[in-house]
């Protein structure tokens, strides 16, 4: 068992909590991830629906297990039915980013659930804070799929945990124990893990993609708008989106103005996609994906990133003669 306060107080057995990543987490990984001590996350995702949300809750809700729902709060802008099935569903959590949260905050609490909200620089957290938010998730430039790439995870999160008294989670390019029990030593209230989840068999990534996700390395990702400029996703535009490089993103990356206007590239795109042709089609990957190298179950990636980070602190720890506290909530306890 590895806990920190702000763990322990939603009964978890480990602070580990998966990554809403739309067309990835869907309810079968929610579940598993919950099952094996953590909280799964359903991703609703660029294409989420009310459907979605309802079809993929009722996996972990009918395994007994607490669950957590990641929307896009332009999404839900656009409708807002989303934020109303996501309520419906009673999960223990729901993240809402991308968008100002201020305007969602009573009616989540007023739900009996807790809100979530990625931050990318400290006064984004001390805004979050004050907005009313329960847990902010620090996203650093290395995680995969959307967010911004100004500050990295270990700097950002530094930053934060200066800045709000309230639990602060992890986020990108977090793939293995040491990564965890780092995270956890500087005192944040657990980890938002992503890409590591890719290869699970619970996840909803297309096969496809394994050889590929397999095959690079921490190298081999690029930070680009390219795919949403060419599918006309109505992404905030200082989104951008961490995929792994392919023929795509070395033509049109930092060409989007270009690319607009290209209907033959846009058109191959969009044909890529719906036919799994990945040498164009993305892969939304963070830099931890070179640490990927087989597939594995997510009890086998709960349980391998418990037991190592806390076999690491309990080494730092009994090599010093106090334990760091945070008052945040971080100080992870073995």
């Amino acid at each position: 068992m590895l806990s920190t306060p702000w763990s322990s107080s939603l009964n978890l057995r480990t602070p580990i909590i998966n990554a809403p990543m739309g067309g990835v987490a869907g309810g079968k990984l929610a579940a598993a991830v919950s099952i094996a001590g953590g909280l799964g996350m359903i991703g609703a995702g660029t294409a989420g629906s009310v459907e979605l949300i309802e079809r993929e809750s009722a996996i972990p809700r009918q395994a007994r297990q607490p669950f957590g729902i990641g929307l896009l709060g332009w999404a839900v802008d656009q409708e807002p039915l989303l934020l109303d099935a996501a309520l419906d569903a009673q999960p223990i959590l729901i993240s809402l980013g991308f968008a100002d949260v201020s305007p969602w905050v009573q009616r989540v609490h007023d739900a009996g659930i807790l809100l979530a909200t990625q931050v990318y620089d400290a006064q984004g957290a001390r805004d979050a804070q004050t907005a009313g938010v329960d847990v902010i998730i620090a996203r650093g430039g290395e995680g995969g799929g959307h967010g911004l790439n100004n500050v990295a995870t270990l700097p950002l999160l530094q930053a934060v945990l200066e800045e709000v008294a309230i639990p602060v989670l992890a986020a990108g390019g977090i793939g293995s124990a040491r990564g965890l029990a780092a995270v956890l030593a500087a005192g944040a209230s657990g980890a938002w893990i992503g890409t590591a989840f890719l290869l699970c068999p619970e996840a909803l990534t297309p096969a496809a993609t394994h050889s590929r996700i397999i095959g690079a390395n921490e190298t081999d990702t690029v930070y680009t708008r390219s795919i949403d400029a060419a599918m006309g996703f109505p992404w905030p535009t200082q989104f951008g989106e961490r995929v792994l490089r392919n023929r795509f993103t070395e033509r049109w990356s930092g060409d989007e103005e270009s690319l607009i206007e290209d209907v033959r590239a846009r058109t191959a795109l969009s044909r890529a996609r719906d036919e799994g042709d990945f040498d164009l089609a993305e892969i939304d990957a963070g830099q931890g994906v070179g640490l990927l190298s087989s597939t594995r179950n997510a009890e086998e990636i709960v349980q391998s990133f418990t037991d190592g980070a806390a076999d690491l602190l309990g080494r730092w720890a009994a090599n010093s003669p106090a334990r760091p506290e945070n008052d945040a909530g971080g100080a992870a306890t073995a």
